[in-house]
């Protein structure tokens, strides 16, 4: 803090003000410390606060992370705001006393796994401790596991819940704490309040009863697991083998899934698997990327120089925790081109359901996903609705409909590279995904086709669909007024016209829920449609100070799809353009 001069007329104000907040975050961090069964975020925490750093120490202690739909997840570090032992500790607890006060004595186990990440074995252990000091039984795997196989043993054990220690594709000095619920999906509202609510409840994480030998009350999970995983998608592909002789290169970056995705793939036939090897081996240093994130940009280049050298037909690479999947393609002349999250999505769509298998097919994908999805769906009779973002949402939204009797689930994609393929796992997996789309080649190959002929004549029967989105970035309270601002906007006008495109109907979504499926939930989020052309979407982001700006557009494919896909492309940034201009960011 820069000390105010004496003579300044504010300065006795600022600081008592400086010494009322330094008071507050001094007792706080000193309950935190003694409550802290870890000596060494005891002694991280105890340096700050001996430095005098405020700024640092209401980072650490200004806050509590807090638990939501999506679990935990923060950096490693000592503080109520950061994930560590401590928070591990009282999250477990205050979980087990929700799963206890819900369903009583005599449930199920509960499940456990986690990633590869640097802090995630000893988390995973906290978590065992705590929840067999609680009195439940745990199945757990004992080595880094894929995501999609914990929300899948659970289903497959039984289990009231699930807890997944894992970050996902955060940078490498995060981790986290995902929740599934006993039917298999990701946690939704009421749950995760009630389940904050309790681990509000629990008391310093020392006094947290933990197993000191947890003994028959936790068992490991076997390799028989995978083997069933592997069966159930089997189940879930069409029954047609195609052209196996597909050259794949595939990146594990640095996570989980290397040894997982190879099996599989080799279980269904595909041999020329080429791995990328210095993103094989789980590593949570995440060594050749800056962020182990196959959206993110330079991400794929390593495996898009594998796949240059070997000519492959193919390449896959997932996040860390295996449950994304990204594709790239050979583009003739140019080298590989990644294929958007809504390409590979309509994609996988049709071709699962041009397999057959059931009936009456279900898919779905999120609200900012493309909407060329219910133009396929239409075209085999299949039932289609649109949910918030989420699998949680999309898994609920099938679970609900095919409770009503509306059909079976067959598929699920949300743009940022999420598939959810059959019956095997209730969230996103990119292990199935991965088989999937290996297959989808392998069946275009024997009729002589490439995936560039197969997008092709997707676009010819249902229009040229192209999708981009807009973040404009606006950190600290000042920006979050501005996004505040802007959404408080579009409640009293729109625009008339975006990319030349005028605007034909609203719908806000933050009115209306009672009209609406509990998977379309009262959200921040405006629709403006632009006709039979598109719409675009506008929402802040509940994770990042941003504002996100979603335009779909269609158009004709014509003769030469790839040159109209640019120019509809650029009206579809004109439209995001303009959309960011009417809202004066």
């Amino acid at each position: 803090m820069v000390p105010v001069p004496a003579r300044h007329p504010g300065a006795r104000g600022l600081e008592i003000r400086y010494d009322l907040r330094m008071t507050a975050l001094t007792t706080a961090a000193t309950a935190w410390i003694a409550g802290d069964p870890d000596p060494v975020t005891r002694s991280e925490l105890q340096g700050i606060l001996d430095s005098g750093d405020v700024d640092e120490l209401t980072e650490r202690m200004g806050a509590t992370l807090q638990f939501g739909t999506a679990g935990l997840r923060g950096r490693v570090e000592a503080g109520s705001n950061r994930m560590n032992r401590a928070t591990v500790i009282r999250a477990t607890r205050g979980l087990a006393d929700y799963l206890r006060g819900s369903l009583g004595t005599g449930a199920g186990p509960v499940v456990v796994g986690r990633d590869a990440r640097l802090s995630s074995a000893g988390f995973m252990d906290d978590t065992i401790a705590v929840l067999v000091g609680a009195g439940f039984a745990v199945r757990y795997f004992a080595d880094p596991v894929p995501t999609p196989l914990v929300a899948h043993a659970l289903l497959s054990l039984g289990g009231v819940a699930g807890i997944v220690i894992t970050a996902s594709h955060n940078p490498p000095a995060d981790n986290g704490y995902k929740v599934y619920a006993e039917n298999g999906a990701q946690i939704i509202p009421p749950m995760d309040t009630e389940i904050a609510a309790a681990i509000a409840a629990v008391g310093p994480a020392i006094e947290v009863p933990r197993a000191e030998i947890v003994g028959a009350a936790a068992a490991p999970i076997g390799d028989e697991l995978f083997e069933e995983y592997l069966h159930a998608v089997a189940r879930s592909l069409p029954a047609t083998t195609g052209d196996r002789d597909v050259s794949i290169v595939y990146a594990a970056m640095h996570g989980v899934g290397g040894k997982y995705v190879m099996a599989a793939l080799d279980r269904f036939g595909f041999s020329r698997v080429h791995p990328v090897a210095a993103q094989f081996e789980p590593d949570g240093h995440f060594p050749t990327v800056a962020f182990p994130n196959p959206e993110e940009p330079g991400a794929m280049d390593l495996s898009h120089e594998l796949a240059m050298a070997i000519d492959a037909d193919l390449v896959i690479a997932n996040d860390p925790d295996t449950d994304r999947l990204a594709v790239s393609i050979p583009e003739p002349g140019s080298g590989y081109r990644q294929l958007t999250g809504n390409q590979i999505g309509v994609l996988l769509a049709d071709y699962l359901l041009a397999g057959g298998g059931t009936d009456r097919p279900l898919v779905f994908n999120s609200i900012v996903s493309s909407p060329m999805l219910a133009s396929i769906a239409h075209e085999y009779g299949a039932g289609y609705d649109r949910t918030l973002t989420g699998f949680k949402w999309i898994w609920n939204a099938a679970l609900d409909l095919e409770a009503a009797g509306r059909g079976d689930y067959v598929f699920g994609y949300e743009e940022a590279l999420g598939y959810s393929v059959g019956q095997t796992v209730r969230d996103k997996d990119g292990i199935s995904a991965a088989v999937a789309f290996a297959s989808l080649v392998a069946a275009a190959k024997a009729d002589a086709e490439t995936v560039w002929d197969r997008l092709a004549d997707l676009y010819r029967r249902h229009g040229l669909w192209v999708s981009t989105q807009k973040s404009i970035v606006r950190p600290g309270a000042e920006g979050a007024d501005e996004i505040a601002a802007a959404m408080a906007l579009l409640g009293e006008r729109t625009p008339e016209s975006l990319g030349g495109l005028g605007v034909t109907g609203v719908t806000d979504y933050r009115s209306g829920a009672d009209d609406r499926p509990r998977y379309l939930a009262a959200t921040p989020l405006v629709e403006l449609s632009l006709g039979d052309a598109g719409r675009a979407l506008i929402r802040p982001s509940g994770t990042e100070p941003k504002l996100k700006i979603y335009v779909d557009l269609r158009g004709e494919a014509g003769d030469n799809w790839l040159e109209a896909e640019s120019e509809l492309l650029a009206r579809a940034n004109s439209a995001a353009d303009d959309a960011a201009t009417f809202l004066g960011l």
